[in-house]
């Protein structure tokens, strides 16, 4: 399995699960090399809003299209950092990262203050920490059932209601989840 790739695939959380930080969730890969894997989780909205960060952040809010966007725990590493996955713009962000021709992954202010303006990119979800995994262990957790994995689709991360995101994604394989047995089987 280590020939495989992830970036802009979804990971689906599978019902064996035992790890409270990735129970039911459905993570979106930005990066995935030898080094190892980082991604967002998508699917577990905070009970706060993308206008709360902001005012945090002392930006003014008044012009933005949004601003009761939820924001999500990306993950369990670093869940005080920002991160935004958002559609390309013709602008360039001091820290951005091109997941590939239809989705980026930004670190910077700027991107946050265009947000806030109204100028930001046209579709994008805002997350406090992210997923990370070492080398080779996102391969391990593959080979032992705790994960399913597939092509990312834009509309379940930036159109689909969070509640309803895991669910979708499974659907792009043929599968329910919750019809799946929460011991994993080998033949």
């Amino acid at each position: 399995m280590s020939d495989i790739n992830l970036r802009n695939q979804f990971l689906l959380s599978m019902p064996s699960m035992v790890d409270k930080n990735f129970d039911h969730t459905l993570t979106y890969i930005c990066d995935h090399s030898e080094q190892g894997a980082m991604g967002i989780v998508i699917n577990r909205p905070m009970d706060l809003s993308v206008k709360d960060i902001l005012g945090h952040l002392e930006l003014d809010t008044e012009d933005m299209l949004d601003p009761e966007m939820p924001v999500y725990s990306g993950g369990p590493v670093q869940g005080e950092r920002g991160f935004v996955l958002h559609s390309p713009t013709q602008r360039p962000w001091s820290s951005t990262l091109p997941v590939d021709n239809d989705i980026c992954l930004s670190t910077s202010l700027d991107v946050l203050e265009s947000i806030a303006l109204g100028h930001g990119p046209q579709r994008y979800l805002i997350a406090l920490g992210y997923a990370g995994w070492g080398e080779g262990q996102l391969e391990e957790e593959i080979a032992r059932n705790a994960w399913l994995s597939c092509p990312a689709d834009l509309d379940i991360i930036f159109a689909t209601e969070a509640s309803e995101r895991l669910d979708a994604a499974a659907s792009l394989l043929g599968i329910k989840l919750d019809l799946l047995p929460s011991e994993p089987g080998h033949a």
